[in-house]
C-alpha cells in the first residue's frame, strides 16, 4: 500500500462542505467562522488515538473481567471478537471522520442519512459516558491527597474509619495458616476504600449525603478537563504528549515489583490457565465483546472525530493495525500486574485466589494500593501511580469530551464557531454531567455508577450499534465489494493492502442480500432489512432518505420515482450518483435499470447540483 493515499477527487459531495463547515486548515471566513482546526503532527493523533483507548479499560476493567470470568479462558473470546470486530471497525470509523472531515453525526448523515440516527446514538452513549467515568478519576484523586501523609492510611488499622475486624497483615506473623486468623477479619485496604472512599451503604434503599470530598475532587477533575479541550485540538494535540506516555513507565515499573513478590506466580496461572467450561457461559461472551468495543472505544464517534483532524492522504490503515496492536498488548501485560498482586494476597491470607478479592469497579482499589504500600518509600510510588490513574482516566474523558463537542460544532457551525461561543457550550456540558455524577458520590453512588457502566457504555447497546454501522457501510453505502470504486474511501484504504478480513466482515450481510437475488428473490418488494422499518411508516406522510452512493446528488420531490433498482442490488456497484428515494418507491425498483447500467439510463433523469 503506498504511503499516502491519491488526492480527494473533485467534485463528490463529501468534498462539498455541509452547513457552512470549513475545510480543515483553512482561516478564519469574512463572515467571522473560526477554523475547524487540524493536527499539528502526526504523532499528536497517534498519541491523542492511544490516550483515549488505551486507559482504565486496560489497567482497571480487563484484569476484573479476567478475574470474574475464569482466568485465561476469557482469552479465547477476546481474541475472537479482536480480530472479527475490533479491528474492522477501529479502522472503518478512524476512515470515516478522516475521509469526511466531519465529527461523529455529520459523517453519518453524509455517508447514509438513512443511518443518521447512529451518529446520534454514539453521542448520547458518549455523553452518559462522561458522567459516570470521571467518578473514577475522582476516587484516585481522592487516593492521591491521602498518599501525602506519613503513614499510608488503607496500610493500618489505626483509623477513625477502621473496625474491630481489621486486620493488618504485616503485623501478623507470615507463617500461621488461614484458621488462626480472625473470624470475618478484613484487610485495612478493603475498609479505607468501602468506609471511607466510598462511605458504602448496605442498600439502595436511599441515596444518602453527598460526600463533599468526593465532590471537591469530581470538581477538580472536570476543570482539568474543561481547559485540557477548551482550545480544541490545539490544547488537546499539546496535553496528550503528557498523559499518554507517562502511564507506561509507571506500569512497567508495577509489573516489574509485582513480579518479584511472593505467590505472584500463583497469580499469573490463574490468570493464563483457561477454564475450559466458562466458554459455555453466554456472559463470557458478552463480556469479551463489551471490553473490545469499551476499551477501543468503538461506536462511541470518538475515532470518527479524532479522525477527522487528519490529513485527508493521511495512511489511517496502518495507524489503525498499530494503535489495535498497542491496545491489546497494554492490556495483557496490566493483567499481569494485577493478577501478581493477588497471587501474593492470596499466598498472605492464606486463602484461595478466587476469592482473595472483591469482584468489582474497586479491584485495582483494592490490589494496587496493597502492592504500593509493600515498595520502599510507599508515599513516592502512592503518588506515581495515583497520577498513572488520573492520566489513563484523564485522556479518555477529555477526548470523549472534545469527540461530543465536535459533533455538536459540525452539526452547528454557523451557531457555534463563532467569538467564545465554544468555550461557553463547552462549560455549560461540564457543569451539567457535573451536577449529575454528584448522584454517584454518595454512599448508595457505587450502585448508580454499576448500573451507568453496565448499560450505557457497554453490553448490548454497543453489539446492537456496532451491527448497524458495519450494515450501513459494508451494505447500504456499498463497502469494498465491487468494481469501479475510485471513490469508495474504504477500497482506498485497502485496495493494495492485505484488508481481506476487513473486506469479509464489513461485506459479510450484503453477500446474504446478493444471494437472494440471484435465487430469484422477488424484487418488487422491498428488503427484508428494510420491510420492517417500511411497514411502520406512512409513505404519504414519511420521506425517507437513503443516501446509496458517493458523487454529485440527485433529488427529487417525494412520491417521484428516480430509478428502477432494488435497494440490494443497487448497493455495492459503481460510485455514481447519491440517489433518494422515497419510501413509498422502495418497493417498485427493478435491476434492469440503474444508474451503473451503460445499456439503461434514469427516466426523467434530474440534473446533479
Amino acid at each position: 500500500m503506498p504511503d499516502q493515499l491519491p488526492p480527494n477527487p473533485a467534485g463528490t459531495l463529501l468534498n462539498k462542505f455541509p452547513q457552512g463547515s470549513l475545510p480543515m486548515g483553512k482561516k478564519a471566513t469574512k463572515d467571522g467562522l473560526q477554523a475547524r482546526g487540524q493536527w499539528a503532527s502526526k504523532a499528536e493523533f497517534l498519541l491523542a488515538v492511544a490516550g483515549q483507548i488505551i486507559g482504565l479499560g486496560n489497567v482497571w476493567r480487563f484484569p476484573y473481567l479476567c478475574y470474574k470470568n475464569g482466568g485465561g479462558v476469557f482469552f479465547v473470546p477476546y481474541l475472537l471478537f479482536l480480530v472479527l470486530c475490533g479491528i474492522p471497525l477501529f479502522l472503518l470509523e478512524t476512515s470515516l471522520g478522516q475521509y469526511t472531515s466531519l465529527g461523529g453525526v455529520s459523517a453519518w448523515r453524509n455517508m447514509c442519512p438513512l443511518f443518521g440516527g447512529l451518529g446520534y446514538a454514539s453521542q448520547v452513549m458518549i455523553l452518559h459516558g462522561c458522567v459516570y467515568y470521571i467518578v473514577i478519576l475522582a476516587w484516585a484523586l481522592l487516593y492521591l491527597s491521602y498518599s501525602f501523609q506519613a503513614e499510608l492510611p488503607w496500610s493500618h488499622c489505626n483509623n477513625t474509619w477502621n473496625t474491630k475486624a481489621c486486620f493488618s497483615y504485616d503485623s501478623y506473623n507470615q507463617t500461621a495458616n488461614a484458621s488462626s486468623l480472625p473470624e470475618n477479619s478484613t484487610s485495612p485496604v478493603m475498609e479505607f476504600w468501602e468506609r471511607e472512599v466510598l462511605r458504602l451503604s448496605s442498600t439502595l434503599d436511599g441515596l444518602g449525603p453527598i460526600s463533599w470530598k468526593l465532590a471537591l475532587c469530581l470538581a477538580a477533575v472536570w476543570l482539568i478537563c474543561y481547559f485540557c479541550v477548551w482550545k480544541g485540538v490545539k490544547s488537546t494535540g499539546k496535553v496528550v504528549y503528557l498523559t499518554a506516555t507517562f502511564p507506561y513507565v509507571m506500569l512497567f515499573v508495577l509489573l516489574v515489583r509485582g513480579a518479584t513478590l511472593p505467590g505472584a506466580t500463583q497469580g499469573i496461572i490463574y490468570y493464563l490457565k483457561p477454564n475450559v467450561t466458562r466458554l459455555a457461559d453466554p456472559q463470557v461472551w458478552m463480556d469479551a465483546g463489551t471490553q473490545i468495543f469499551f476499551s477501543y472505544g468503538i461506536c462511541l464517534g470518538s475515532l470518527t472525530a479524532l479522525g477527522s483532524y487528519n490529513k485527508y492522504n493521511n495512511d489511517c490503515y496502518k495507524d489503525s493495525f498499530k494503535l489495535c496492536l498497542l491496545n491489546s498488548a497494554t492490556s495483557f501485560l496490566a493483567g499481569f500486574a494485577i493478577f501478581s498482586v493477588l497471587g501474593f494476597m492470596a499466598e498472605e491470607q492464606g486463602v484461595d485466589i478466587g476469592t482473595v478479592a472483591q469482584s468489582g469497579p474497586g479491584l485495582a482499589f483494592i490490589a494496587y494500593p496493597r502492592a504500593v504500600a509493600m515498595m520502599p518509600v510507599p508515599q513516592l510510588w502512592a503518588v506515581c501511580f495515583f497520577l498513572m490513574i488520573i492520566m489513563l482516566g484523564l485522556d479518555t474523558q477529555f477526548v470523549s469530551l472534545e469527540a461530543l463537542m465536535t459533533s455538536v460544532t459540525d452539526l452547528y457551525p454557523h451557531l457555534i464557531r463563532r467569538g467564545h461561543r465554544r468555550e461557553l457550550l463547552l462549560l455549560f456540558v461540564c457543569i451539567v454531567c457535573f451536577l449529575v455524577g454528584l448522584v454517584m458520590v454518595t454512599p448508595g453512588g457505587l450502585y448508580v455508577f454499576q448500573i451507568y457502566d453496565h448499560f450505557s457504555c457497554s453490553g448490548a447497546s454497543l453489539l446492537l450499534l456496532s451491527i448497524f454501522q458495519s450494515l450501513a457501510i459494508g451494505w447500504v453505502y456499498g463497502g469494498v465489494t465491487e468494481r469501479k470504486a475510485a471513490d469508495n474511501f474504504l477500497i482506498r484504504l485497502s485496495r493494495d493492502s492485505p484488508a481481506f478480513m476487513c473486506q469479509n466482515c464489513f461485506k459479510l450481510i450484503e453477500s446474504r442480500a446478493l444471494q437472494r437475488q440471484h435465487q430469484g428473490y422477488d424484487r418488487q418488494q422491498p428488503s427484508s432489512f428494510f420491510q420492517p422499518v417500511l411497514e411502520i411508516l406512512d409513505p404519504d406522510r414519511v420521506h425517507c432518505h437513503i443516501y446509496i452512493f458517493p458523487g454529485a446528488l440527485v433529488t427529487t420531490e417525494p412520491g417521484e420515482r428516480t430509478g428502477r433498482s432494488s435497494l440490494g442490488h443497487h448497493a455495492g456497484l459503481d460510485p455514481y450518483p447519491l440517489i433518494r428515494f422515497s419510501a413509498s418507491h422502495l418497493g417498485h425498483l427493478r435491476p434492469s435499470h440503474y444508474p451503473g447500467n451503460p445499456d439503461t439510463a434514469l427516466p426523467n433523469p434530474v440534473q446533479p447540483r
